[in-house]
């Protein structure tokens, strides 16, 4: 059956196109994400869920979303890196969106290096319980703990907001200050911001961004963050020009009854929704 909602097709022309990245090489501490692209297409099947999203949008007929396969993740990181910079750039030479399906959140700075290309001021809104801000963990600068410290040194982001943070380190401060990053904490979060962007905004969802009741599919469970709802009710809530998205760190070994996948599933098939809804409206 078709992946989310049936709504991916073999179009020639196309708006958005799914990538994915099967790749834990950079994990610290379990593997598994690299089995996340194949458990995020088998959450969202016809048979298991429509294509409507909750603004109204079917994906069906209102966008034009391919599925790309998966990027080859052989080798060492920069090689991988390179692999999917090409994929990225390729989707983008189309003037489409891309959707990344990873793997752990390495993958995330070579996706930026290739947006950053096409778009120069970019801003990124960040969802994680990690602000992934470390110089390099494990003695390694390309870890999935690192991305965000990479994109900010390569001057990648003009603007970047972190939102579901609970395990930030006194380096993991340091480096956000020092680059102004917007660390929303969600010891602070007593309402879900309503978050504006004023140059074209790439997401990157960590799902552990997710409470693991609400997301056990992650190698790193950091109980207190955000509920699906909350993260949906942010997402449908934003004022930019979303222009690209990752979902990444789901660990199918870890998913009870494929919770995490699912919510996976549904955070880019709103996304999608929302860039489809808000095409139709001025901000």
């Amino acid at each position: 059956m078709g992946a989310f909602g049936g709504a991916v097709s073999q179009k020639e022309e196309f708006d958005f196109a799914i990538i994915g990245v099967p790749y834990d090489d950079k994990s610290t501490y379990l593997k598994g994400t690299a089995e996340g692209p194949k458990a995020i297409r088998d959450a969202s099947t016809e048979d298991m869920i429509n294509p409507y999203t909750e603004l109204g949008v079917d994906l069906k007929s209102d966008a034009a979303l391919v599925d790309l396969g998966d990027i080859e993740v052989s080798g060492n990181f920069h090689v991988v890196s390179a692999r999917i910079q090409a994929g990225i750039k390729s989707i983008l030479a189309r003037s489409a969106v891309p959707l990344v399906l990873g793997g752990d959140h390495s993958v995330t700075f070579p996706v930026v290096q290739a947006m950053a290309k096409s778009y120069p001021t970019l801003d990124i809104l960040h969802f994680d319980a990690h602000p992934d801000l470390y110089d390099e963990f494990d003695s390694d600068p390309y870890s999935h703990a690192s991305p965000f410290a990479r994109i900010l040194e390569y001057g990648l982001a003009k603007r970047i907001v972190q939102v579901g943070i609970r395990a930030a380190t006194a380096q993991n401060r340091k480096k956000a200050a020092q680059y102004g990053v917007q660390m929303l904490e969600m010891k602070d979060l007593r309402e879900m911001p309503q978050l504006s962007f004023s140059h074209p905004l790439y997401i990157s969802f960590d799902m552990d961004a997710l409470d693991p009741a609400f997301a056990p599919g992650v190698s790193h469970h950091e109980a207190g963050g955000l509920s699906t709802r909350q993260a949906l009710n942010i997402l449908h809530d934003l004022k930019a020009k979303i222009v690209g998205l990752d979902v990444v760190e789901v660990n199918p070994k870890r998913d009870v009854s494929g919770i995490t996948a699912a919510a996976a599933a549904k955070i880019v098939m709103e996304v999608v929704g929302k860039i489809v809804h808000s095409s139709k409206m001025k901000y």
